[in-house]
């Protein structure tokens, strides 16, 4: 596995549209990767995929999963000047939409606009401008259409209900930093789209490992949801959070001890730590107080399993995110190393 790999698969999922509930491009995707590897993949009633490396018989199974589904948001409102007023999709923030390009994804096809404040002429507002709280009942979406009012907009085809995906502004730096929306959790999801493709070549690993990638997790039920019920354990691989009080790095994978869930399986937590020391893979322990991740989503509905996480460091999350194509790579062999765990 070569870094550029992983960024470019990376690249290509961030371009698919996804937000939660409308993720099924992006699922595709994963699929018609997968297969084209020659693992045998199906998919879930919501949506998910789940592809297979097989093990020896009689073998204990577990899961690797990451998330394709990202934040969005939803059209709630048409307004009287053709304007729209929208509701998040997982933890969207407004603020860090301020400005963004979005596209509605109507059912008649796509519309462009973008998100603004309700108040968003300096030269008209003046000091609203500033003082207006960047919070979603405030904001706007300028679609990039001549409308009125509510006839124009819904003559696009545009209605309540109707998704609204945001602009990634994806770009690769030639330090080798991938800076992004939704690299929570596209990044993850790239890493381990890699390590299958190497998984597959053989040779067989002692454990089945099921490969799932959910399409619900950012709504908080995406891993309960397509994972086969014989794994023993459910390891998710998502973004490690960077920023004062953490040792996670951009630059690094990271072992996740506790999130807001409570703490993951120790032992399994010190068995991917021993994995990673084998490969040589640099990684470090964190913690993270406002973070829940599908493998505990997945302990949350009663499913008798041992637990874990590891991931890419990211940095501001679910705002302008940036990572490092070492942690993506690190990742990817640290998905690899524990699928052919002797």
């Amino acid at each position: 596995m070569q870094a550029n790999e992983i960024t470019q698969e990376l690249l290509t999922l961030l371009a698919i549209a996804s937000p939660t509930g409308k993720a099924t491009p992006a699922a595709d995707y994963c699929a018609e990767r997968l297969a084209s590897f020659g693992l045998p993949v199906a998919r879930t009633a919501r949506g998910g995929v789940v592809a297979t490396v097989q093990g020896a018989p009689g073998a204990p199974a577990r899961a690797l999963t990451a998330h394709v589904d990202t934040l969005g948001a939803i059209v709630a409102e048409i307004l009287g000047d053709g304007r729209l007023r929208v509701t998040p999709v997982g933890g969207l923030p407004a603020l860090a939409c301020d400005g963004a390009y979005v596209t509605v994804l109507a059912q008649s096809g796509p519309v462009t606009g973008t998100i603004l404040p309700k108040y968003a002429s300096v030269h008209v507002f003046g000091p609203r401008f500033d003082e207006l709280k960047r919070a979603w009942p405030e904001m706007r979406l300028r679609l990039d259409a001549q409308v009125d009012g509510p006839e124009d907009v819904e003559a696009l085809g545009i209605h309540v209900g109707d998704f609204v995906a945001v602009e990634p502004r994806a770009e690769r730096t030639d330090t080798g930093f991938v800076k992004s929306r939704f690299l929570d959790d596209k990044a993850s999801a790239a890493a381990l789209l890699l390590a299958a493709r190497e998984a597959a070549k053989g040779p067989r690993p002692r454990c089945t490992t099921y490969l799932h990638f959910s399409v619900y997790e950012e709504v908080g039920s995406g891993a309960p949801a397509g994972i086969p019920l014989d794994a023993q354990e459910i390891v998710a691989i998502d973004m490690a959070a960077v920023g004062e009080g953490q040792t996670s790095r951009e630059d690094i994978v990271t072992i996740c001890a506790k999130d807001s869930g409570g703490p993951y399986d120790y032992t399994l937590v010190q068995r991917l730590a021993e994995i990673a020391k084998a490969a040589e893979i640099p990684f470090v322990y964190d913690t993270y107080p406002f973070y829940s991740s599908d493998a505990t989503a997945a302990a949350r509905t009663g499913r008798d399993v041992r637990i874990g996480l590891f991931g890419p460091g990211v940095d501001a999350s679910h705002t302008h995110e940036r990572t490092h194509e070492d942690a993506l790579l690190g990742t990817a062999r640290l998905a690899l190393a524990y699928i052919q765990e002797s």
